[in-house]
């Protein structure tokens, strides 16, 4: 019998995500609802069978590893984003990547469960998971167990709560938007909009401006920069595999 203070893991799938480094990914599932991926289930978990009757939920859970920060230190104490980087808390009581073990879990949104080249896939909807992320598990989420109406939140602020500032974009930016949302049918703007609104910038950048910022997406790298009353998307350039 393996001793209790180590496991070890199967993963059983790879996420597909239009975010490609960690640098734009929200800091919580949902706030960017028009953020695809897709999960394929790796064997021996690849079978439709393992997956019957999960088209009646419409969200679950995933528990995922944090494999892009594996080889950084976990933290005891950390600098929220919604605190400003001014004061640090207990790594558990935050949802920080640097953990003593790099385990994320995040409700999202499921759209098809299909097979395409012998292979299985579910569409996600609002996930905050980078491209390549492993995963470990998913299960149903339940809203009459999983949702408390009367939670608190800590620290954290709602969306509500939060002073939003609005996103403006170029016109070569508009251009460039429309342009790629015609060739690739994606929403791009809306995308992109969503992604930047929540100020992706670590917490020493956030009293600056004019400075300008990159944030990858598919095959596109969104340049894009805070002015001091709105951000603005300044242009869109495209990988060159993608001009081809």
């Amino acid at each position: 019998m393996p001793p209790l203070n180590s496991f070890t893991l199967n993963t059983i799938g790879i996420v597909h995500s239009c975010y490609k480094e960690k640098f734009g990914i929200p800091r919580q599932p949902g706030l960017v609802t028009e953020a695809t991926a897709r999960l394929e289930l790796i064997p021996p978990y690849s079978r439709l069978d393992i997956l019957e009757g999960l088209d009646g939920f419409t969200h679950i859970w995933i528990q995922f590893v944090f494999h892009a920060c594996m080889t950084e230190n976990w933290k005891a104490k950390i600098r929220p984003p919604r605190l400003g980087g001014k004061a640090k808390m207990g790594v558990f009581a935050t949802r920080a990547t640097h953990r003593p073990n790099p385990i994320g879990l995040s409700v999202v949104k499921i759209g098809r469960i299909y097979q395409e080249d012998k292979k299985t896939f579910i569409d996600l909807h609002g996930a905050d998971l980078l491209d390549g992320t492993p995963v470990l598990d998913i299960k149903p989420y339940l809203p009459y167990a999983d949702s408390i109406a009367d939670a608190k939140g800590g620290f954290a602020p709602t969306p509500a709560q939060m002073q939003i500032k609005p996103v403006l974009f170029s016109e070569l930016a508009k251009a460039q938007c429309d342009r790629y949302q015609n060739l690739h049918k994606r929403e791009i703007t809306t995308l992109i909009k969503q992604i930047v609104e929540q100020d992706p910038r670590p917490s020493y950048l956030s009293g600056q401006v004019d400075r300008e910022h990159g944030i990858k997406l598919w095959d596109i790298n969104i340049k894009w920069c805070a002015r001091n009353d709105h951000f603005e998307i300044l242009r869109i350039e495209e990988e060159q595999e993608s001009r081809r």
